[in-house]
């Protein structure tokens, strides 16, 4: 799958969620000028909730032999005040597959991912757009021709998703992370020592519940 097709693919899964916000504002305006502070839903509270998704080394593809499916739970709170939300966010995830693929037949593993993040960003009623960073960490574990290294690894975080809201306060995302956790060191089976810089693009599908 290219690039271009990726990015059709995840503008396609994402346009489902912000026509219905786009539809609701045309309608508001046939009716008389409408500001963010008159919304009917309020982003305000506590969540929790899970999330689904693919990681990889290089950018998101499902079908790359470099990603990994990637599932996990997630909690936070979140403040509005008019149309801006923001807030923080915890998460866990873990991942099967997701591999960086080395000089000299190397591979290195990520399995357990966490991470801290901020978020930000603007209501449109039910619809949320926003832009989220923080730092992740994750375990690393050595493959293929690697015989040591890895271990427990940092970087920041940077990404964004857009949220819809549904009744009984629960509500579904997409979110896509972009994570630098910089040189990892690591040894060969015959002896040499090597460092690489890892990265990793990840594509969530999730679903919060709002207290």
């Amino acid at each position: 799958m290219t690039k271009r097709n990726l990015f059709l693919v995840m503008f396609a899964g994402l346009a489902p969620f912000a026509v219905p916000a786009t539809a609701a504002d045309l309608a508001s305006n046939n009716y008389g000028s409408q500001n963010y502070s008159d919304a009917a839903y309020n982003w305000s509270g506590s969540y929790v909730g899970g999330h689904l998704g693919t990681s990889s080394s290089g950018f998101p593809n499902p079908f790359s032999s470099k990603s990994g499916l990637q599932f996990g739970g997630q909690l936070g709170t979140n403040f509005q005040s008019g149309g801006i939300v923001y807030g923080a966010e915890l998460d866990g995830s873990y991942s099967r597959g997701a591999k960086h693929k080395l000089d000299d037949g190397a591979e290195l593993k990520r399995t357990w991912i966490g991470a801290a993040k901020v978020r930000a960003g603007v209501s449109f009623d039910k619809t949320l757009v926003y832009g989220t960073a923080g730092y992740s960490m994750t375990k690393v574990k050595p493959g293929g021709t690697v015989a040591s290294g890895g271990r427990w690894k940092g970087g920041y975080l940077l990404g964004g998703g857009i949220e819809q809201a549904f009744a009984g306060n629960v509500s579904a995302k997409v979110e896509y992370n972009y994570v630098n956790y910089g040189d990892v060191d690591y040894t060969l089976r015959n002896g040499a020592k090597r460092s690489a810089d890892l990265s990793a693009h990840t594509v969530n599908m999730g679903v919060n519940y709002r207290f």
